[in-house]
């Protein structure tokens, strides 16, 4: 919209430099051009605004396909004003010269337009086309007949409308149907994940029974070796047995024969002594025998003296002492003097 500004009665005018201004003034032109600033009466003159710029238009409507299914269908066209004096002369772009506001709705009449141009070559298409085949390959046979129709349709050229682009969005069908034409290709998705979960079900049972079997084999050869480790060890403690039976009779024997020459031995010592013993008795006895019996009662008095407790002093009186004397062959005392 373009700015409008009151000055001592007269107007001025200042547009965007996508808006294309047609000034006539008292039936001439006057202006003409995008981005124009100019003064002018209101009261003589008569404004036209004209965007020059591209837009976007969004249309949806609906369409029936050739199985009688109702499908929704959503584009967009771009379009642009290329000729702004062929639309101002055909289509009501005035603006009121005190406010700059369009008079009528020209950018609603061009909607329009499209929407209705688009959504007859779009049925055109639909028409003639199963749903299954509207969904898949739909979109772009639309986009193809909007874009010919569209450019082929003589009202644009000769409203000074150029069509830029064409663009479709989706073509979907009712609710319930794209439900149920879910479902196939869901129950397919199942049924795969369902085959993907037994699989690896099978495979982990597989697993499982693999790990069992060499769980299994495992105790088995434990105790195989178990069984072994016991029979060696009864064959060790036997052998154990035997060798220690073995060097106890080998120790027994030893000792047996260690005594018995012990015994020999003190036997044969026992018998040298014994002789020894008699020899030497036998050779006091014979050296008592030949001596005197005086020899013989001094060492009798000598053995007894030997075994009597220790006397300091004897006092002899001399009755005794004489008759001992005497009896030694000693002189007395009476005969020395």
């Amino acid at each position: 919209m373009a700015d409008i500004t009151r000055r001592f009665g007269w107007r001025h005018l200042r547009s965007a430099p996508t808006a294309h201004i047609r000034h006539h003034k008292r039936g001439r032109l006057a202006h003409d051009g995008a981005g124009l600033s100019f003064w002018y009466r209101s009261l003589s003159a008569a404004l036209s605004e004209v965007p020059v710029n591209d837009r976007e238009l969004a249309m949806a409507f609906h369409a029936r396909t050739a199985d009688f299914q109702d499908v929704t269908v959503q584009a967009t066209v771009t379009y642009r004003i290329s000729d702004p004096a062929e639309a101002a002369a055909r289509l009501d772009f005035s603006v009121d010269p005190d406010s700059g506001v369009w008079r009528g709705a020209p950018l609603e009449q061009i909607a329009t337009l499209l929407t209705e141009t688009a959504q007859q070559h779009t049925l055109d298409v639909l028409a003639r086309t199963p749903l299954a085949g509207a969904l898949v390959d739909g979109v772009a046979a639309v986009r193809e007949r909007v874009a010919a129709g569209l450019a082929d349709e003589p009202r644009l050229p000769a409203t000074g409308i150029e069509v830029v682009a064409v663009r479709v969005v989706a073509i979907r069908p009712e609710a319930e149907v794209e439900r149920a034409l879910r479902t196939p290709a869901r129950e397919q998705i199942q049924q795969e994940a369902d085959r993907a979960t037994y699989e690896r079900r099978a495979v982990a049972v597989e697993r499982e029974r693999t790990i069992a079997e060499n769980e299994l084999a495992s105790q088995i050869e434990l105790a195989r070796r178990e069984e072994q480790l016991v029979e060696q060890r009864g064959t060790n403690t036997r052998r154990e047995a035997e060798e220690n039976a073995a060097a106890d009779g080998v120790r027994a024997e030893a000792e047996a024969a260690r005594k018995v020459r012990l015994a020999r031995a003190e036997a044969e010592s026992a018998r040298e002594i014994g002789a020894a013993r008699a020899e030497s008795q036998a050779a006091w006895l014979r050296v008592h025998g030949e001596a005197e019996a005086v020899t013989l009662h001094a060492l009798a008095a000598t053995r007894l003296a030997e075994n009597l407790p220790r006397i300091d002093s004897l006092t002899l009186s001399p009755d005794v002492l004489t008759g001992l004397l005497t009896k030694l062959g000693r002189p007395t005392p009476e005969t020395r003097a």
